[in-house]
């Protein structure tokens, strides 16, 4: 397997990590057993890097990927994130050094483990000046409990103002073929600091594999909730799944693979988390660390993301993006 550096500090992980949201959170009925025989598998292929999150579940997430990674935990990195105010669902961002702290202390028992490798701030908290959320993360170093920084969807400024404070080891934001508005300034200013980015979504939430039929959802399945996934909106954004399927023809892959091996070409300082709850899925995914696009097939798809229609998120979570904040 690969290895790719994130940001200054030592981390190094998998070039592709695993998205371990949708095991029990947003994407449909969960499964405990295939999740986590997912999980194995993903050690097995030489994954290191495993992606969860407080609020998926809410806290389910934490428990499972603790549970599937008990008697296993030496050489893994796990990454989780605070910053929501949680009640019934998500009711706003909290980012103040208690919540920080406080969320720390419940992540780490929920994944039954002593140290966090990466701490992301999930969602700016704009009340609460970066300076002191990044400051009481900082602590958590000193402390013990915390070895590496991450930021969420944060903009340019943001980025930098975090950095002074304690060195940013990742950012992770959307980015796929058909989302790449981080490349306009959040992107560029993480390498100007030397900060490693985490593409989340890099199959634009299964929809670039071409196997998404949105009328096929399940009732609480979150996509479901997302304009790029209305059914006006799909049929237009299909028009970029029938240029990938294209590409993957042309490489005897699959259209995951082609999406995945894009993102994967787009610097040795990227490392996509794709998230799945199946095995064959996973599997899939892995093999396009060994598919390389050649220029012709890069140039195909370079301008997809301009076809893409609807907006990331429903209004009320895109208000919490940070990314083109000035």
């Amino acid at each position: 397997m690969e290895r790719r550096k994130l940001g200054t500090q030592g981390l190094t992980v998998s070039a592709m990590g695993l998205g371990c949201m949708g095991m029990s959170y947003a994407y449909g009925t969960p499964n405990e057993a295939e999740a986590i025989a997912t999980i194995h598998r993903a050690l097995d292929l030489g994954i290191d890097f495993f992606d969860t999150a407080e609020i998926y579940g809410p806290y389910t997430n934490e428990q499972l990927v603790g549970k599937a990674l008990r008697g296993r935990r030496e050489g893994v990195v796990i990454a989780t994130k605070f910053g929501f105010r949680i009640g019934d669902g998500v009711v706003g961002v909290n980012g103040t050094p208690e919540n920080v702290k406080r969320v720390a202390d419940e992540s780490l028992a929920r994944l039954g483990i002593e140290t966090i490798d990466l701490y992301y701030q999930h969602r700016r908290d704009r009340s609460v000046p970066i300076e002191e959320t990044v400051g009481a993360m900082k602590e958590l170093i000193d402390e013990g409990k915390v070895r590496y920084l991450g930021l969420s969807e944060v903009s340019a400024a943001t980025l930098r103002r975090a950095n002074a404070v304690h060195p940013i080891s990742a950012l992770q934001s959307e980015y796929s073929l058909w989302e790449r508005g981080v490349e306009k300034e959040a992107l560029p200013a993480a390498r100007a600091l030397g900060i490693g980015f985490v593409p989340y979504s890099p199959l634009g939430r299964g929809f670039l594999t071409g196997r998404i039929n949105v009328d096929e959802l399940e009732e609480n399945d979150g996509r479901r909730k997302h304009p790029r996934f209305s059914k006006d909106n799909a049929r237009a954004n299909q028009r970029i799944v029938d240029a990938v399927r294209a590409v993957a023809v042309e490489c005897a892959a699959t259209p995951a693979q082609v999406a995945l091996a894009w993102v994967l070409s787009r610097g040795d300082d990227v490392v996509p988390i794709p998230g799945t709850k199946r095995v064959r899925y996973l599997e899939e995914n892995v093999a396009a660390l060994d598919l390389h696009l050649t220029e012709k097939q890069r140039a195909a798809l370079e301008d997809l993301h301009h076809y893409t229609t609807g907006e990331r998120y429903a209004p009320d979570n895109m208000a919490l993006l940070d990314v083109y904040e000035p």
